[in-house]
């Protein structure tokens, strides 16, 4: 067939494929209609919360106080100040140093767990992720305890400071090693048993089948993992601001901007710098994972791991010193805050629990935060859930659909710190018509949502893609409307994927102080941000009983997610069951 001849064949496949779409489009109906709309409010809704914000950001760190615009002269006066300059370096060096650890260690661990026949394996998986519940502060004041110049074992240190990069990268490895073991886990979690066999038959070492099954089997998971802890540890506030005493890093440099010198456009300034790695090491994760095949093929065989007592053993000491540790920090937290007063007087009483004799919020910063944190797991989660379903199920609106995932994925490369400041720069302009939610309630949980809605929109989307689209077809033709093939069908089904974003919320939103450190006000002070308003007072121990606090309210509403699940999942799980 010639050029010409397919030339034309094309042109008229083209136009059977429009004619075909503006048929659709006229004969879509009232609720895709409907739908379409409220998708169009959630791409709305992103754009001012998500983008305008991050653009406001990036325009500031280019203009002057008089708002001027001055091109890159900020950046200029940044890199030509040795303290502030020397922030990259520092935090670059904290961050490397805390993703070999933490990567190493959650490889082996999550080893341990997926591929030795250790005992106590669903404890061990309990105790490893612990940390998570807790705000990234409480390592830190259990480190001053442990080993600062009172602390009870600082001779380990064999005369070194915890103030400084030795406690923020201890500090560091502990709060985000929960995250790294969970992404290690399931890069782990299946093998195909066929190539431990086939490279036992050709005669290899165990040695060598580590480096030539194991490991390159896993290798996606272990490079996410260390983009994943890289960008945690480089954007991290907390530590550093506890337990890193005269070491600065670009986090800390933000705050001291703009809390200490009201130097808001050098503070975003170095928010801009401190994006940039961020949004690489997004990139590079993305396009990695883009590259990734599938490893367990629907021939695959399960693999079991073979007896071997010298591996168990050394595996099982290693899991139990990592628990050992991490009980230890935790405990040590606890122990601090029923102390009486430090190191003179060790009794034990809640003389530290009264938080309202303390500087920094006192109890109405908890139940602020219970409350903050109530309002985003339900707000979010029925928000996210919702639009994530139209992004999936809703035929049409292509467009659309495009932007809010675009949009959706943004605030995972946004540090908390970037987002928070970036909404003191929008939301607290004067011309600004939503000006009136700054200091308020609705401000922290919009910031909060927006800040997790990335993997809660992922796992809402994963959970929906398992899902037939028959359902929603067989729906239409029946004339059925699709909120209620929703109300009936997909909502019931999902039910597992909606309870982890609802306790996701929640846990993130108590513990969480990069994102909303500088838009709490008088009446809406937090409790982690009482943890740090209290540490700067000197009150370590009442900060310490503070974070505790969170923590043990993570803990049951880990166990409230836990009932939930066991509960209403009987009722809408059931046709699960054979």
């Amino acid at each position: 067939m010639s050029q010409s001849s397919l030339a034309t064949a094309d042109q008229a496949q083209v136009k059977i494929s429009q004619s075909r779409e503006s048929k659709w489009l006229s004969q879509r109906s009232l609720d895709e209609w409907s739908l379409g709309a409220v998708l169009m409010i959630g791409v709305l809704a992103l754009f001012v919360c998500v983008v305008l914000p991050i653009y406001t950001l990036l325009s500031k760190s280019i203009e002057n106080k008089a708002g001027d615009f001055i091109g890159l002269a900020n950046f200029s006066h940044f890199f030509a100040t040795p303290s502030l300059y020397n922030a990259i370096n520092n935090s670059l060096l904290i961050a490397f140093l805390s993703t070999f650890i933490v990567t190493t260690l959650s490889f082996l661990t999550a080893y341990g767990i997926s591929r030795t026949r250790i005992p106590l394996k669903g404890l061990f998986r309990t105790v490893l992720v612990l940390p998570i519940l807790a705000p990234s502060l409480l390592p830190a004041i259990s480190l001053v305890y442990l080993f600062g110049n009172q602390g009870i074992i600082k001779e380990l240190l064999m005369g070194e400071s915890i103030y400084g990069p030795i406690g923020i990268i201890i500090g560091s490895c502990f709060w985000t090693f929960p995250h790294a073991l969970m992404i290690m886990l399931t890069a782990l979690a299946n093998t195909d048993a066929r190539l431990y066999e086939s490279a036992e038959v050709l005669g290899a070492s165990p040695m060598r089948t580590f480096f030539t099954v194991t490991l390159p089997a896993a290798k996606y998971g272990i490079i996410s993992v260390a983009f994943v802890v890289f960008t945690l540890v480089i954007t991290d506030f907390g530590v550093p601001k506890v337990i890193g005493g005269q070491f600065n890093v670009l986090a800390t440099d933000i705050y001291k901007q703009v809390i200490g010198q009201q130097n808001f456009e050098m503070g975003a300034t170095v928010s801009v710098i401190l994006l940039l790695p961020a949004i690489l090491t997004f990139i590079t994760d993305r396009w990695l994972q883009r590259r990734q095949s599938a490893l367990l093929t629907s021939k695959a065989v399960p693999w079991t791991a073979p007896k071997r007592p010298w591996l168990d053993r050394t595996f099982f000491t290693l899991m139990l010193l990592v628990s050992v540790v991490i009980i230890g920090i935790i405990l040590m937290a606890v122990y601090a805050s029923l102390v009486t007063f430090w190191p003179y007087n060790l009794s034990l009483s809640f003389k530290n629990y009264n938080f309202d004799l303390m500087d920094g919020g006192g109890w109405d910063s908890y139940w602020n935060s219970i409350q903050m944190a109530t309002f985003t797991a339900l707000i979010g989660t029925v928000f996210i859930f919702f639009q994530s379903y139209l992004v999936a199920k809703l035929k049409g609106f292509q467009l659309l659909k495009w932007c809010f995932h675009l949009f959706a994925i943004l605030p995972l490369a946004v540090p908390g710190l970037v987002l928070g400041l970036a909404y003191i720069f929008f939301f607290n302009a004067p011309n600004n018509p939503l000006n009136g939610i700054y200091g308020t309630m609705t401000i922290l949980v919009v910031c909060t949502i927006s800040h997790f809605y990335t993997v809660c929109h992922l796992t809402a989307t994963t959970a929906l893609k398992q899902i037939d689209a028959e359902f929603e077809s067989v729906s239409a033709s029946l004339k059925v409307p699709q909120i209620k093939t929703f109300w009936r069908v997909t909502l019931p089904v999902c039910m597992p994927a909606v309870l982890d974003i609802a306790s996701y919320l929640f846990v993130n939103a108590m513990t969480t102080v990069s994102a909303v450190v500088f838009l709490y006000s008088y009446h809406t002070s937090l409790a982690s941000v009482a943890v740090l308003n209290m540490d700067d007072a000197g009150d370590i121990a009442p900060a310490a009983a503070m974070a505790v606090m969170i923590m043990l309210t993570c803990m049951v509403a880990r166990l409230a997610h836990w009932f939930l699940g066991s509960v209403l999942l009987k009722h809408t799980q059931s046709w699960r069951q054979k």
